[in-house]
């Protein structure tokens, strides 16, 4: 079974910024694909971001280019959601999930995801 641990979330104004960890702490397996997603209430899920583990591939979702930014730490299983210049629209839970294999989008459909933590960004 593929653990995945949050971290990170929290509340913050408009144009603030966050970080997010994610690691597999019990799951060393290196051919994997991490990424994010999140679903605001009354919302659908939409896939934020995932990482190829060990090589430099990233996805990002339209509406976060240019703010947020995905990345590892192989060594430590470990991605990271750094978001900058938050907005009220990015007010959701944020849940970190992961894929056997190469990374496909939308990472909403991975099979292995975390119990989420919550981002609000208040204006």
């Amino acid at each position: 079974q593929l653990q995945l641990v949050e971290s990170g979330g929290g509340s913050v104004q408009a144009g603030g910024s966050l970080r997010l960890s994610c690691s597999t702490p019990t799951f060393t397996y290196s051919q994997k694909c991490m990424g994010w997603f999140r679903q605001a209430p009354g919302k659908e899920r939409e896939g934020v971001a995932y990482t190829q583990l060990g090589l430099n591939i990233t996805h990002l979702a339209d509406s976060v280019k240019g703010r947020f930014t995905i990345s590892q730490d192989n060594a430590q299983n470990t991605v990271y959601l750094q978001m900058n210049s938050l907005t009220p629209e990015d007010t959701a839970m944020y849940y970190c999930a992961a894929v056997l294999g190469a990374c496909s989008w939308p990472p909403t459909n991975y099979p292995f995801r975390g119990r989420g933590t919550q981002v609000t960004v208040s204006s």
